[in-house]
């Protein structure tokens, strides 16, 4: 299941369900499609290429306009999707412990002198010597590790 929680999968689904109705309604503006569009990304086998891709999913029942037209006015309330997310229940280990796994890249823009907050990124070099410290912006994922 890719929702793990303690108990049967009735429970999950439940679980699921719930969280799938509470997501809909942090959708404000063009909440169908951001909604359809969601399912297609989360139900795209493989990565996605092109915004045109998701429009054929069959998820995505709208054409390709209403995807243009989600994401150019569609509307998401940040805060109350944070919470949403945050009551979610956390995946642990088979001995109750939680898991992270922490990835910290880097995306390198040094021709991006007019692009704001940028900073020096560390970038390891081959050799002795090498690393240099290259403008970009530092970011990091924070991931939830099952057994």
């Amino acid at each position: 299941m890719s929702l793990p929680v303690p108990g049967s999968a009735g429970d999950a689904l439940d679980v699921l369900s719930r969280f799938r109705v509470e997501f809909y309604e942090c959708l404000y503006a063009r909440a169908d499609a951001l909604f359809e569009l969601t399912d297609a990304i989360l139900c795209k086998d493989g990565p996605v290429q092109t915004l045109i891709d998701l429009s054929l999913e069959a998820e995505h029942r709208r054409g390709h306009g209403a995807l243009y037209q989600a994401l150019n006015a569609g509307w998401a309330e940040p805060s109350r999707l944070r919470s949403l997310l945050a009551s979610l229940p956390v995946p642990r280990a088979v001995d109750g412990r939680i898991v992270l796994a922490v990835d910290v890249s880097t995306w390198l823009r040094p021709d991006a002198g007019t692009s704001p907050d940028r900073l020096f990124c560390h970038v390891y070099g081959r050799g002795r010597s090498k690393d240099q410290f290259i403008p970009g912006w530092p970011y990091s994922f924070v991931a939830v590790l099952e057994s």
